[in-house]
């Protein structure tokens, strides 16, 4: 099952077995070591990782294309790709998906394609701003690198899968399972 944005093979040597469901995804992020921040900073494409959550579909839907990590308390949540070669542009959260019931609505919408609209309204969503920080949570019993959105019920919890990948697994406020998601280290990207 390919998550969006990776190729198979990618997914493959980042996983023995690719989890298709929340235990299986679990299963995983249990037994990975917890993540250092320090180690988060940086550009790193995401993928879905589809386990049957509510919202498996919807950031592929959007065209989402991974997040970035300057220091602790500089976090670009959202990336999309840019017109520019190479180039990225920082998507505020609050106002694309802050006046939406998360876990009630984005579901809708991640069998229609969302890209055309949200790069339409880029002028509007963009933020030069950063839209997270980087902590030490505990989660699941283990402390490690967290994610913390500014202004969204949501925090993306990190796990290591190899020297440049991560497992994450959104922790997002009425939702009873995290909606996953691998991230990799692509710094040949830039805001």
């Amino acid at each position: 099952m390919p998550a969006t944005g990776y190729p198979a093979t990618q997914l493959g040597d980042l996983f023995e077995t690719v989890p298709a469901t929340t235990d299986s995804a679990l299963d995983v992020f249990d037994a990975s070591e917890p993540v250092d921040p320090d180690f988060m900073i940086g550009t790193w494409r995401g993928a879905e990782l589809p386990t049957g959550h509510p919202m498996d579909g919807m950031l592929a839907a959007t065209g989402w294309w991974g997040k970035q990590f300057i220091d602790a308390e500089t976090v670009h949540p959202l990336l999309f790709p840019s017109t520019d070669p190479g180039g990225l542009w920082a998507l505020d959260p609050a106002k694309a998906f802050g006046g939406m019931a998360l876990t009630d609505k984005l579901p809708a919408f991640a069998t229609r394609s969302l890209a055309e609209p949200i790069t339409a309204l880029r002028t509007v969503l963009r933020t030069k701003t950063a839209k997270a920080r980087l902590r030490t949570t505990r989660y699941r019993g283990v402390d490690t690198a967290t994610m913390l959105y500014d202004q969204l019920p949501i925090n993306d919890v990190f796990r290591q899968l190899s020297d440049d990948a991560v497992l994450g697994a959104m922790d997002l406020k009425g939702s009873r399972r995290p909606y996953f998601f691998v991230l990799r280290r692509d710094d040949s990207r830039h805001l």
